[in-house]
């Protein structure tokens, strides 16, 4: 009777975590009433239509589609606000009038460099906006596209050619939101990447040119078109001497399991998988600085956390960063310990908030993450992430760029600070290029995106 009673209390117990966990990660597609309001009170993506009460965030309009009329693809990109002055500045002394409209991992910037790290606080502009196609895609994805599990954690179904989750229900939903966030088809970058070392100078690491395709965003194409690739890059090192030669291959899949990369090793010249492009592991082109899992301040799969929605919040977060860009040399944007701040603008918005803490029996060195997602992009602008001990460790960023060619606003600088070891990066830099980023018409032949083709590009 005793065991009995044990083994129904233990089986009861079970079933309690699990419901639970699937709580947590539970996927319902939207209702028909659900998606019927990204055409009326939400944007096509999913974020609320009106503004606030007080006036500071405005109405969403249709976003930044008018194209500067000097502007041509390939060239230097234009601040559309360049005339625009700060509102007011947070700075370490009046930091707390301001609660929790600062991350606290901008607070603790504020903390670690209060005579030089401030945040300027510009006018808001909702200026994110894409293509008819991809809201009618959005619209659709609404409807049909679920959470599922596999071996690489849970990942969306049914899901192509616009946000996959606009109705967000879960801290996965909104994360797949920014991993599967609108972006340039086809794009080629030129761009630098630099480490800052623990005394608080900066390193040129990476000299790169890259090619990059989202087959998930290809106009008129599908989920069997493409093969649940959401990410083809081709990037090949020019310097600095030390790293002039190398190159990498990626393909990232919806289904992670699937992802691989490759890279070309001049000492070596020859062309070798890379055998686990993953997660914690650090990756070579930021001098190992950065992990897998925290390009673009996320990016990867999601088995080894569990997520949780926190909700939503109005905070300051970078936005409308072509000011960023427009410095003609890397080292004005520089300085030691962190980015110049008379060149980062910064915006009150409304961000989804999820936290990510490991799971039982998974290993990682960040045991607790906060990421903080802009609504109307999906881009995942600031995170956070803390040790085993609980101290906040690491502040992922990423500078959202409006682009009304495309149209849309896309991440293109990002970085890392490291609060307690101090070697932070920062990557696609691009100050000091003619061309910021060209938007190709077409895609590139399959045969660029092969391991073969690293051969004849890196050779040194």
């Amino acid at each position: 009777m005793r065991n009995s009673q044990t083994l129904g209390r233990i089986a009861f117990a079970v079933l309690a975590v699990l419901a639970a966990l699937s709580g947590q990660n539970a996927s319902a597609t939207a209702t028909a009433d659900e998606a019927a309001r990204l055409k009326s009170t939400l944007t096509p993506f999913g974020a609320e239509k009106a503004g606030n009460k007080e006036g500071t965030i405005p109405e969403w309009t249709g976003g930044l589609t008018t194209v500067a009329p000097d502007f041509k693809n390939g060239g230097r990109r234009p601040d559309p606000f360049a005339g625009e002055k700060p509102l007011y500045s947070v700075t370490a002394q009046n930091v707390e009038q301001y609660g929790d409209k600062v991350s606290e991992g901008v607070k603790a910037m504020l903390r670690k460099y209060p005579k030089t790290f401030r945040v300027d606080v510009y006018p808001t502009h909702r200026t994110a906006a894409a293509p008819q196609w991809v809201y009618d895609n959005t619209f659709k994805n609404a409807t049909n596209a679920k959470i599922v599990e596999g071996t690489a954690g849970p990942r969306p179904e049914g899901a192509y050619g616009g946000i996959p989750f606009p109705i967000a229900k879960n801290g996965v939903e909104v994360m797949w939101n920014h991993v599967l966030r609108w972006r340039p088809p086809v794009i080629r970058r030129q761009f630098n990447g630099y480490m800052m070392t623990a005394e608080g100078n900066w390193l040129k690491v990476l000299e790169t040119f890259n090619e990059e395709e989202d087959p998930y965003y290809f106009k008129g194409g599908s989920i069997e078109t493409s093969k649940n690739d959401y990410g083809l890059i081709r990037t090949v090192n020019s310097g600095p001497p030390i790293r002039a030669g190398e190159a990498i291959v990626a393909h990232t899949n919806i289904d992670e399991d699937k992802s691989q990369s490759w890279i070309y090793l001049t000492g070596q010249r020859r062309v070798r998988m890379l055998p686990n492009p993953c997660c914690d592991t650090p990756t070579s082109f930021t001098a190992g600085v950065v992990s897998f899992d925290e390009l673009e301040t996320f990016s990867g799969r999601m088995d080894r956390f569990d997520w949780k929605l926190v909700g939503k919040r109005e905070m300051f977060i970078p936005y409308n960063s072509n000011r960023t860009m427009q410095p003609l040399k890397d080292s004005d944007v520089l300085m030691p310990g962190h980015l110049n701040p008379d060149h980062v603008r910064w915006e009150l918005h409304r961000v989804w908030v999820v936290e990510a803490t490991l799971k039982p029996g998974q290993r990682h060195p960040a045991a607790k993450s906060r990421y903080f997602v802009d609504e109307d992009s999906w881009i995942a602008v600031l995170g956070e992430r803390y040790d085993a001990k609980g101290q906040l460790w690491r502040v992922p960023f990423g500078l959202p760029t409006v682009l009304p060619d495309l149209p849309g606003l896309i991440e293109l600088n990002w970085g890392v600070y490291d609060l307690i070891g101090g070697t932070s990066y920062v990557g696609v830099m691009m100050n000091e290029q003619k061309d910021q980023g060209r938007l190709m018409a077409q895609p590139w032949p399959e045969s660029n995106f092969l391991p073969a083709a690293l051969t004849g590009d890196s050779l040194r």
